[in-house]
């Protein structure tokens, strides 16, 4: 893993996933937050995104799934690396997530566990796409988390449905080692 990122990650534990402008906007607003998921854009306006994000001083990781006119092939990560300044992507596909960590770009494997099947199938997937960090979905499964980061020995970030302060603190007691959301409220916390 980029030493870099385990240690901004770290030392802020709290991510900001932001879905539209109001989100991106508050996010670099925010003195709270380092590090700042993109989970929207075109590949028209995506280059700007990033750059609002590091005008303000934060991390860019852009999630390459969620933005439109992206595709499902390795190029599409190439177009990051040369045509933004995005620090890192976000995918639930491996291989784009194995070759943007080819490009020195940081790497977050999204994994949705929705059942055994899914947990089975995570240690294949992240010996496929050798991620930095994995970012599980729901992120209220503290029990789940565990068990995830015994597993596989790679640092793991809960995303989706924390909206509370403890839902923070008992995915990071679970050993998360952060959590991303797209509640503005608990990016303050």
């Amino acid at each position: 893993m980029d030493k870099g990122f385990y240690e901004l990650l770290e030392a802020n534990p709290v991510i900001a996933a932001v879905k539209d402008e109001a989100g991106l906007a508050a996010a670099c607003k925010s003195a709270e937050i380092q590090v700042v998921f993109l989970l929207f854009g075109d590949i028209l306006n995506v280059a700007r995104l990033v750059r609002s994000v590091k005008d303000a001083g934060k991390a860019a990781v852009v999630h390459i799934d969620l933005v439109s006119g992206l595709g499902a092939k390795e190029v599409v990560v190439d177009f990051l690396k040369a045509h933004t300044a995005a620090d890192g992507v976000i995918s639930t596909r491996p291989g784009l997530v194995k070759r943007a960590g080819e490009l020195s770009l940081w790497t977050v494997l999204r994994i949705f566990l929705l059942d055994s099947m899914a947990l089975e199938n995570l240690e294949r997937q992240a010996l496929a796409a050798h991620p930095d960090v994995i970012e599980i979905l729901p992120g209220l499964m503290p029990k789940v988390i565990s068990k995830v980061v015994q597993r596989v020995h790679v640092p793991v970030i809960a995303g989706g449905l924390i909206s509370e302060k403890e839902d923070v603190i008992e995915a990071l007691d679970a050993g998360a080692v952060a959590v991303s959301t797209t509640n503005p409220a608990v990016w303050e916390m």
